[in-house]
């Protein structure tokens, strides 16, 4: 074998394996990104054995999960500058921290006190939001890495690693319910955090020294050179301007071509109106369907079960879990599906502008995002028109997540395809301000209408309690069809 042969071998299993080393970290990042959100299972024995009240526990978990938005465009930053790896051990520090710190406190708070404790939910509350901050540097570390590894799959990488990061809660709290929990005391939470600090720290280590943009590796140059002018037979029919033959040539093969990137600063980015109506239309689809996830339980107990003589009506509690087992189903699915589809179909740029897609195109990726809110219009409008008891709501838990699932998995490609892959971090992550803000405002809609129907604090009862928000939602998803749909005609031989 050649010298120059058996280098160019060794470098092709080189970066196979650390391929697969980087494949094993996003997947190792992903599941553990999503360990904020067990908190839910150290509740119950937060109340027995700090005595902290609801509001204090709302405080708490909200500042895990929203301690993932505010900072995403500098976390997106830091992938494009650094890459991945830098997020990863970012991530392991404040896991470590995070997590570290809240074992003790709750290990060094008394047994005997009967009244909350100030200074421990102070301080649980900056440790968690260190937590959720972590969060989100393990979730970009994981999702970059992947689609910056498999640009020309952009949308199978982007769905499988966000896949992985919505699976994360489960698979935490089967290590809890497994390894840390006792039928008679519940819950060890101070083991169990401390078992997070230390195998999410460890794995997020692990990803700093293989989470890394793998190059492609550059074809030998030929031994035999040729002019490519003196190539070409040249007659009377051979057309003079080559370049605008080979571009009829691509129209015809349905050849993508990437479009130069535009503007690389924040300022061109917002500049950009297509800028604006993307975020809008996430604005709509992914905070709207947040609002139902998070308020799904309260929607079911607003409606009456569906009886017969023969059935016997299921108790609240089955409803809802039920509701969420359609939610997340849907949203899983969806994910999974959407990705390689939307690669299948829909072949986007590989890189940074330069380079082709040499296979067929069959649809602009817009169509997912347009899919995404017609399915989230229509679902609206069922609620408003056709749901009278629990058992019409399982419509709005799949097609809620639908919508979800789908949006957030085409979104990477859409970004990529159009502002370029240098800055897809960055970019994602402004664009992530969307359901930031999209998410409270929806939330809120529904909640002051259903309170306003409601007496002495009771829960809402009735049609009446989310007619009217759904009714709002209903033209303001039609909108956004509009604005997908202007999105659509103007990327249509681009994205």
């Amino acid at each position: 074998m050649p010298l120059s042969a058996q280098s160019q071998s060794q470098r092709t299993h080189l970066r196979r394996a650390r391929l697969a080393l980087a494949c094993v970290s996003i997947v190792a990042n992903a599941l553990c990104s999503g360990s904020v959100f067990t908190f839910s299972l150290m509740s119950p024995t937060l109340v027995d054995r700090l005595k902290l009240t609801q509001p204090q526990l709302t405080t708490i978990a909200l500042a895990g999960m929203m301690g993932q938005y505010p900072f995403a465009a500098i976390i997106g930053k830091i992938v494009d500058n650094y890459g991945p790896w830098a997020c990863s051990i970012i991530a392991s520090c404040l896991f470590f921290a995070g997590f570290g710190l809240s074992a003790k406190e709750i290990a060094n708070t008394p047994d005997d006190i009967t009244t909350p404790s100030a200074s421990a939910f102070h301080h649980l509350t900056i440790y968690f939001f260190m937590a959720g901050l972590g969060a989100a540097f393990s979730y970009f570390s994981s999702l970059f890495a992947a689609c910056k590894n498999f640009p020309d799959f952009i949308g199978i990488a982007s769905g499988t690693s966000i896949t992985l990061y919505g699976l994360s809660p489960m698979f935490i709290s089967i290590l809890a319910s497994r390894f840390f929990s006792h039928p008679d005391e519940g819950l060890d939470v101070t083991h169990f955090l401390q078992f997070l600090a230390l195998f999410c720290g460890a794995v997020h280590l692990f990803g700093a020294f293989t989470l890394h943009i793998i190059p492609l590796l550059e074809d030998p140059p030929s031994s035999v050179l040729e002019d490519p002018e003196e190539s070409v037979h040249i007659d009377e029919r051979t057309a003079l301007l080559h370049g605008k033959h080979n571009r009829t040539a691509e129209v015809e093969t349905g050849i993508i071509v990437a479009s130069p990137i535009k503007g690389s600063s924040v300022v061109d980015l917002v500049k950009d109106h297509y800028f604006w109506a993307l975020a809008f239309v996430l604005f709509v689809i992914l905070g709207s369907s947040e609002m139902v996830i998070s308020n799904i339980g309260t929607i079911v107990l607003s409606l009456a079960s569906q009886t017969s003589n023969i059935t016997v009506a299921p108790s609240t509690d089955v409803a809802t879990a039920t509701q969420v087992r359609f939610l997340s189903v849907a949203n899983t699915l969806s994910r999974l599906v959407v990705g390689p589809l939307a690669d299948f179909v829909s072949p986007t740029v590989t890189a940074s502008g330069a380079q082709s897609i040499h296979r067929k195109r069959h649809v602009s990726r817009v169509a997912f995002l347009f899919f995404s809110i017609l399915v989230l219009a229509l679902t609206y409008l069922w609620m408003v028109l056709g749901v009278k008891s629990q058992a019409d709501l399982w419509t709005l838990s799949i097609g809620a997540g639908i919508a979800y699932g789908s949006a957030f998995t085409i979104l990477p490609s859409l970004v990529s395809s159009t502002w370029g892959i240098e800055n897809l971090g960055r970019n994602f992550g402004i664009l992530t301000y969307a359901p930031f803000l999209g998410t409270p405002a929806f939330s809120y809609f529904y909640a002051f209408n259903a309170a306003s129907h409601s007496s002495d604090g009771v829960v809402c009862k009735g049609v009446e309690c989310w007619s009217t928000t759904f009714s709002l939602y209903t033209v303001i998803a039609i909108a956004a069809c509009g604005v997908t749909g202007y999105l659509w005609r103007s990327w249509r031989d681009q994205v």
